[in-house]
């Protein structure tokens, strides 16, 4: 376990010109005392690993100091052929690129590791799209991730509703969301991120020059908060809800998962009865009449008294229908 520590600890030293201790402890997930006793087994061992000292300081190698243990292990030889998506790749216009390199990888490897790719394949495959649906491949999705890559700015022509605007956007990088490609952006001159969906972008034209990008942003932690805060902000009415078992456990698949887990969590303990009463967040009340329909005699909608009109209205067609 310390030994494969120590290979990391030099990897990412060789990767990079410097990092302080509290970067390699993030890294490797030990403490900073940790780091520090490694480091000095390494050089002790004859890797020369320099501290520098001071506020500004951390560990570096010296001398142009390169490692040998570049080896790959089964499991991290079959990772490394999992990290790729060949649709996504595809549809960027990567596919040849990644094909090559896989090849060259693949030629890099051990003889007894070279079955790496086909064992990795032949047991895991991402499908991004949801059932049913089949989204077109962005035409403009090429350009778009030739500027991404090149930290290229451009001059995009965006849908908005009815009309189209220009904006001037710094692109930093690509999502694939359940099928549907968006660019995170920085807008020029505001310093502002937004989120634009690659389908609705009619022109893009990349500048000749590049743009600096902004060495704290994190692109998976910028996603991740936006797309909770687009979640929030479309839940702007509440539904009051007595749920059963059945219906507790049906409830994240039927409705928004994150307003169903905070709305089961603030929920009190069962009644007499083993029912749970929730408060809801929902978009409106004819998203909620129809994601609670789905929850059928499971779910007995409390308020607002029109919502629970239109369930007691429904419940009796349905009880016509079936009595006839």
């Amino acid at each position: 376990m310390r030994a494969a520590r120590l290979i990391k600890m030099v990897l990412l030293l060789q990767s990079r010109p410097s990092m302080t201790a509290a970067e390699l402890a993030r890294e490797l997930e030990v403490s900073e005392r940790t780091v520090t006793r490694d480091a000095q087994a390494l050089s002790e061992a004859g890797v020369p690993v320099y501290a520098d000292r001071g506020r500004a300081g951390g560990y570096r190698l010296i001398g142009g100091y390169r490692t040998r243990l570049t080896g790959l292990a089964r499991g991290e030889a079959e990772a490394l052929f999992l990290s790729g998506v060949p649709g996504a790749l595809r549809e960027m216009g990567l596919q040849d690129a990644a094909s090559a390199a896989r090849l060259k990888v693949s030629a890099a490897l051990l003889p007894s590791l070279r079955d790496a790719p086909r064992t990795a394949a032949q047991r895991f495959h991402l499908d991004a799209p949801n059932w049913f649906r089949e989204p077109p491949t962005p035409e403009l999705l090429p350009a778009v991730a030739d500027a991404v890559w090149d930290d290229r700015p451009v001059t995009a022509r965006y849908r908005r509703g009815e009309a189209e605007v220009e904006r001037h956007l710094e692109p930093y990088g690509l999502v694939l969301k359940a099928g549907v490609w968006y660019l995170c952006a920085r807008v020029a001159g505001q310093g502002s991120f937004r989120v634009y969906r690659i389908d609705r972008f009619t022109a893009v034209e990349a500048s000749g020059d590049r743009f600096e990008r902004a060495a704290d942003f994190d692109l998976p932690a910028f996603w991740e908060e936006r797309a909770e805060q687009f979640a929030r902000s479309i839940l702007r009415a509440e539904v009051v809800v007595r749920l059963s078992a059945e219906g507790v456990r049906r409830l994240p698949h039927a409705v928004d998962p994150l307003s169903a887990r905070e709305a089961l969590a603030a929920a009190e303990g069962p009644d007499g009865t083993g029912w749970v009463t929730v408060t809801l967040p929902v978009e409106s009340e004819d998203v909620a009449h129809t994601q609670l329909t789905a929850l059928g005699a499971e779910a007995e909608v409390l308020a607002p008294a029109s919502l629970r009109e239109r369930f007691a209205e429904q419940a009796a067609r349905q009880a016509g229908l079936y009595r006839r």
